[in-house]
């Protein structure tokens, strides 16, 4: 193998696991250690640079981070991320004063956003701070789009929804309420100079079964039923409630459906529970709620006398899977009827564009979706771009606002002249972390702590309103014990070939046998000859240059290390360092500085 090429800002990240895994790449490591200093605003500044919104997705995330985590790989469960950004997010101190300075004056440009979900207000944070007018349009009576509709108040309060959005919007963004936009056409004719899409995937799945007209009264589409709890407009709902579907929305509903008078709610699922899209987090939220879950149960018909509905017939299900966990046949083995008063479906949702007049040079694929470009988010008319689950149909919060992100880049150059699909590259900076012989700037001893249990309201007060929030937060001292468990991935052991003498004192004191001296060779063939077993491939090798003495290769199986840093400890040349890396991902704001540093160079 050639020499692993460390200044490629690549590696390092895909070694930082959390931060790789994150669609915002956040720095996870460091608004941790920030949090173990105390430094709590710091630590949600860190947050707000990439996600936007810290204090709801410090609730409400996917949390993509944890299970890439690599404390996962040493214990049974990852580092709390998302309830240490929570942690963050709460106990912050004053922070405005630190946001970018918005200018007095405006550079001329007017920009329309659709819909005021999380990635429509993410391009407004990114471009009013550069002086663009921002004007989002927003059909409901408040913004937030499906993080206020669709997430419950008991898991999102709304004052920390609000209190998130109103930092946007006070910066001097114009928001437009009840104001729905029934034509693209009539909106370009208005003479934007960019237009951002940014309205979500609106239209929730039907299921299309007998009966499903004549018990339409009591057959709700989950997001349309979530949204009319959320403005009030449900205040009840019947003691019998199916749930069709087994993803977040629909743990939302059971959930809410309970709150709402409720006492037996089963959450319906057509396979085995392996294949249940629900984070295992939300389904235990459910399930300690008194949810029931039912497997392999296929929707056959609503039942109904006497024109009202009385509850469902399913078709029960037999799977065989394989070893890679793939579904490779299924049969009906039975026949089974629930009843229900209410049914509640929550099967998914899709894209809705009938305000987009065709003929506009916006081209649409088969799936009547818009064609969007996954890296500049421009749609086939220049100076229309769409993102979030408008561009390429629902994900999540965190992928909106890294769409918004990118979005705002595109938007910048395209009302700056500049190709939108030029691109600053993403920037690393290595720093030692040495502080003597054997002392650091950061704490590397492995603290065998289990992961904290989040503390929640009793079940016997949390029914009691729709809004009582389940889930307490950590206090400071659980805070203490979890940051604690983070292995500071992001301090990287950085080593140099030309120091290295070849005394094994390294690879001799590495806890996990990730080391090894060997001769080199293809992949394959070293991760056969690496002292411990390698088992994740997809994990990299880093391969050092011929070593002096015998021309012999360093070889260290990032899939195993915990960044310890005992074999720079060890280590009597320095041949190994542990070295922070910091990496800088584009966003507007940096796009306008270095075209404004190369007009300085030019004049």
């Amino acid at each position: 193998m050639k020499p692993t090429d460390t200044s490629n800002p690549e590696y390092f990240h895909r070694v930082v696991d959390c931060q790789w895994a994150c669609p915002a790449h956040t720095d996870v490591p460091e608004y941790i250690r920030l949090i173990a200093q105390g430094q709590f605003t710091d630590a949600y500044m860190v947050n707000r640079e990439s996600n936007v919104f810290p204090g709801v997705l410090g609730r409400v995330c996917d949390r993509p981070c944890e299970p890439a985590c690599r404390r996962g790989r040493v214990e049974d469960k990852p580092v709390a991320i998302c309830r240490l950004k929570r942690v963050a997010s709460d106990l912050k101190g004053a922070f405005k004063d630190r946001l970018p300075v918005v200018p007095e004056t405006s550079n001329g440009k007017r920009v329309a956003c659709i819909g005021a979900g999380p990635a429509s207000l993410t391009v407004a944070n990114d471009l009013v701070p550069l002086g663009y007018q921002v004007t989002i349009f927003e059909a409901l009576a408040r913004p937030g789009g499906l993080m206020r509709t669709n997430i419950p108040a008991f898991r999102l309060p709304a004052e920390i929804l609000d209190s998130e959005i109103d930092v946007i919007l006070d910066m001097g963004v114009e928001l437009k309420l009840g104001h729905r936009i029934d034509s693209m056409e009539a909106l370009l004719d208005e003479g934007w100079d960019a237009v951002f899409v940014g309205s979500g995937a609106p239209r929730g799945k039907d299921l299309d079964l007998p009966g499903r007209e004549e018990a339409s009264a009591n057959i709700h589409i989950g997001i349309d039923w979530l949204e009319s709890v959320a403005f009030d407009h449900v205040e009840k709902i019947g003691e019998r409630v199916l749930i069709i579907g087994v993803g977040n929305t629909a743990m939302d509903c059971c959930r809410s459906s309970l709150r709402l008078g409720s006492t037996d709610v089963k959450v319906m699922a057509r396979k085995p529970r392996d294949f249940f899209k629900a984070s295992d987090w939300e389904l235990e939220d459910a399930e300690e709620e008194n949810v029931e879950i039912v497997v392999n149960h296929s929707p056959k018909e609503f039942v109904l006398e006497d024109g009202r509905l009385v509850g469902m017939r399913f078709d029960q299900m037999e799977y065989q899977v394989d070893d890679d966990g793939r579904i490779t046949d299924q049969r009906v083995i039975g026949e089974r009827f629930i009843p229900a008063d209410d049914v509640v479906l929550a099967i998914g949702q899709e894209n809705a564009f009938p305000w987009v007049e065709r003929g506009l040079g916006i081209e649409f694929d088969k799936w009547d979706v818009p064609i969007v470009d996954e890296t500049t988010f421009q749609s086939t008319r220049a100076g229309v771009f769409f993102g979030g689950d408008a561009a390429f149909g629902p994900k999540n919060i965190i992928w909106a606002v890294e769409h918004g992100h990118q979005a705002a880049v595109s938007v910048h150059k395209h009302c700056t002249g500049a190709d939108v699909s030029d691109r600053l590259p993403v920037t690393m900076n290595l720093s030692s972390r040495k502080m003597g012989i054997h002392e650091w700037s950061y704490k590397n001893d492995y603290n065998p702590l289990e992961r904290g249990l989040m503390p929640h309201v009793s079940l016997t007060q949390r029914f009691r309103k729709l809004n009582i929030e389940v889930e307490l937060g950590f206090s400071p001292e659980q805070a203490e014990k979890e940051v604690q468990r983070c292995l500071n991935c992001d301090i990287q052991t950085a080593f140099t070939d030309r120091l290295c003498i070849e005394c094994d004192a390294c690879i001799d004191i590495c806890p996990t046998d990730c080391l090894t001296i060997t001769g080199n060779g293809t992949e394959e063939d070293l991760r056969q000859r690496l002292k411990a077993p390698s088992e994740n491939p997809d994990q990299l090798l880093f391969v050092s240059g011929p070593l002096m003495h015998t021309a012999r290769v360093m070889v260290k199986d990032e899939n195993l290390c915990v960044h310890c840093g005992l074999c720079a400890e060890r280590c009597p040349t320095a041949a190994w360092d542990m070295q922070k890396s910091r990496f800088s991902f584009p966003y507007a704001i940096d796009e306008e500085e270095a075209c404004l540093s190369r007009n300085r160079r030019s004049a």
